[in-house]
């Protein structure tokens, strides 16, 4: 059992490998999101069919030949020209099954200790001989369980959303459950189906929650595996909209608003800050942390308002407002006062905490959101 459950990790997280190693069929490391009901008492049997699609939403029944499960057939080999498999030369469910790596398991050892797992097995294998050129899945394919970042301008094949450093947040919610139309981000297909239908008739309005996990891969190196929980909600048209807009909105300057701190911090640690290559991820990572209980919290608050509602209330852009402004001003002191004091550059630190209130104040975004607060 754990020979099959590594076997079937690499072929669809397969990462690129170098050449003729070809990668999944969702690219490498892809994220996969999942609707889980919020209720402990529901069996994995529920769990997973809540993200099962129905027949005559993915191809219709077919038998389970190598159409769909390829290694039941002779393998598509890519060869050095790299012929492509798409959508359309394979059975749609394919996608579930994609297999670009050619692997041989080795000679059964016998019976034993797993090492993955501890337990007695009667079956054991140690090793496996592999090939290269095989599927080399391209085209618009779009996995019903992951995310896409797609192409407004249609010139470039949908791109499944990864796994990557700092994990994930709320800055990334809008294009996981909905729609973030700043960065072309759209739901997985089955949490769609979610938000459209399943999510009225089958729960209440926040019954169940998405489940997002994936690998951030280097290559063939695997830097972190990813594993969070994001509310969603059951909504109707009007209200999803509104939602889209309202949250699109808070997390638009929220963005904004961590690049002016990022970059202030910096000209306060350094001389010449434009010269300094160093990873300053640690600062963003900080401030999403900060400030993601208030934001899911006025995001339940939003999700409940009414699909009449024009226009958020104003206590929303006036809680968001002050989330920001004490966060981005207490960050600061705390990242550029905390050093040792031979390290310190007073003027320097006082020019660059000038030079942040002067960015915050004057953002456009913040001036909407203090506006739109009654300031």
């Amino acid at each position: 059992a754990c020979t099959a459950t590594a076997l079937f990790t690499l072929q669809t997280n397969a990462p690129a490998g170098g050449s003729g190693n070809r990668v999944g069929l969702r690219g490498g490391g892809p994220l996969t999101t999942l609707i889980v009901p919020q209720t402990t008492a529901a069996s994995l049997w529920k769990k997973l069919w809540l993200n099962v699609l129905d027949q005559e939403e993915i191809a219709g029944a077919e038998p389970m030949d190598a159409s769909v499960m390829p290694w039941l057939g002779a393998t598509r080999l890519s060869g050095r020209k790299g012929t492509i498999t798409t959508p359309s030369d394979v059975h749609a469910l394919q996608m579930y099954w994609g297999m670009p790596r050619r692997i041989r398991l080795g000679k059964n050892e016998g019976s034993g200790k797993c090492d993955l797992c501890g337990e007695q097995a009667t079956s054991l294998y140690k090793g496996y001989c592999t090939k290269k050129h095989g599927i080399n899945f391209d085209g618009p394919w779009v996995h019903p369980l992951t995310p896409y970042r797609f192409d407004p301008k249609k010139k470039n094949f949908p791109l499944s959303l990864k796994g990557q450093k700092g994990g994930l947040g709320y800055r990334h919610w809008l294009g996981l459950a909905l729609q973030d139309a700043e960065t072309g981000d759209k739901a997985a297909t089955i949490v769609q189906v979610f938000n459209d239908e399943r999510g009225r008739s089958l729960f209440n309005s926040n019954s169940a929650s998405l489940w997002c996990f994936g690998y951030d891969m280097d290559k063939m190196k695997v830097r972190c595996w990813y594993d969070s929980r994001f509310p969603i909600f059951a909504l109707n048209d009007r209200q999803r909209i509104n939602l889209i807009d309202w949250a699109g909105e808070l997390i638009r300057t929220a963005r904004e608003v961590v690049k002016i701190l990022r970059n202030e911090i910096k000209s306060a640690w350094f001389r010449r800050p434009g010269d300094v290559k160093g990873d300053m991820s640690i600062i963003d990572q900080q401030f999403w942390e900060e400030t993601e209980p208030s934001f899911y919290r006025l995001l339940d608050k939003l999700a409940k308002l009414p699909a009449e509602t024009g226009m958020a209330p104003p206590q929303i852009y006036l809680s968001w407002f002050q989330t920001l402004e004490m966060s981005v001003f207490q960050i600061f002191e705390k990242a550029t006062l905390k050093s040792t004091p031979e390290n310190l550059d007073l003027k320097r630190i006082i020019s660059a905490q000038q030079t942040l209130r002067k960015k915050f104040y004057g953002n456009k975004s913040i001036k909407n959101l203090k506006a739109k607060a009654n300031l």
